[in-house]
């Protein structure tokens, strides 16, 4: 079934001394094992602390042990942070590394390996408000159609042609559509998919999405079984998001497209097409598995924002 596989802790460890390393690594665990945080998560939290530790080596003189972030103070903590305003960090990269050295100072404090109340007092870098980057309809529609054009291997393209019509049918995130298996066939009306924290949603499926599927399936030349992945690469081995980003980019050059048409560019014009067509803010929420309305939200202004540009288009005074 979809999301059994185990997510394994990022490898790269940080310059630390050997009890801060050893914590380190227990914290990679924990957020693999009890947080069950995707791939992508572990990977950004880790490189975000082991730059931390990175900067804390030539900021102290040498490598930070446990006892060094017992005492750290919050001019630190305020260095580090000009540090990567001054490598031109953005406000949105440095108020994730933000996030993750709290969440990694919680799990010291928690295991009682570290403790310092500073962490907690420093403000998060003011974010803009970015509203998702939605497809208008004509070129959602164009790119589903025409993607398999650019690709001479009939089944690679009818694969292109399977995880495009899924993003977009059904609002799927990348991993979320390329973690599934052939235990999911045969496909019915709806899709089980887990989604971030590992939580499960049911989303309905189109019959466009469906035949997709198994044109793609039916076409493939590998059988993995039951266990196996769902969408496969060349060689038979499960598809990877690089793979499908890489086609989106020449499907941008072939079909014309803007530079926004990326795979989770699908997802938000799934939300905003829905949503511009009547569809209901919570059933939305629920097929895009966000735990909070106020993230789904976020469409609602791009949907006033697609009216205002139409109106201003057409309306003969304005």
């Amino acid at each position: 079934m979809a999301g059994s596989r185990v997510t394994r802790p990022a490898a790269a460890p940080p310059p630390a001394r050997g009890d801060a390393a050893e914590a380190f690594a227990g914290w990679q665990t924990w957020l693999a094992s009890e947080k069950r945080a995707s791939r992508h998560t572990l990977g950004a939290y880790s490189h975000d602390i082991a730059g931390f530790f990175t900067f804390l080596a030539e900021h102290l003189g040498e490598p930070a042990g446990l006892a060094n972030l017992k005492t750290l103070r919050p001019a630190d903590f305020r260095a580090w942070l000009a540090a990567r305003r001054g490598a031109e960090m953005s406000a949105t990269s440095n108020a994730r590394a933000l996030s993750s050295l709290r969440g990694f100072f919680r799990f010291l404090d928690r295991n009682g390996l570290a403790h310092n109340p500073h962490v907690a007092t420093l403000r998060t870098p003011k974010l803009p408000k970015a509203l998702p980057k939605a497809l208008v309809i004509a070129d959602a529609t164009r790119l589903v159609e025409d993607i398999g054009s650019i690709q001479e291997e009939p089944w690679i393209a009818a694969r292109d042609v399977a995880v495009i019509t899924l993003l977009y049918g059904c609002g799927l995130r990348i991993d979320e559509a390329l973690s599934l298996d052939r235990g999911e066939l045969p496909l019915g009306d709806t899709l089980t998919v887990t989604g971030k924290g590992r939580k499960q949603r049911i989303v309905p499926l189109l019959p466009a999405v469906r035949a997709a599927v198994e044109d793609y399936v039916a076409r493939c030349p590998w059988q993995p079984g039951a266990d196996g992945p769902l969408f496969l690469g060349a060689r038979g081995k499960r598809l990877q998001a690089g793979i499908v980003q890489a086609q989106m980019r020449k499907a941008r050059v072939a079909l014309g497209l803007p530079e926004t048409a990326t795979p989770h560019a699908l997802r938000h014009s799934f939300a905003t097409h829905l949503l511009g067509a009547g569809g209901d803010l919570r059933a939305i929420q629920e097929l895009l598995g966000h735990v909070s309305l106020s993230t789904t939200q976020r469409y609602t202004a791009v949907d006033a924002e697609r009216l205002i540009e139409v109106y201003a288009k057409a309306h003969p005074r304005a």
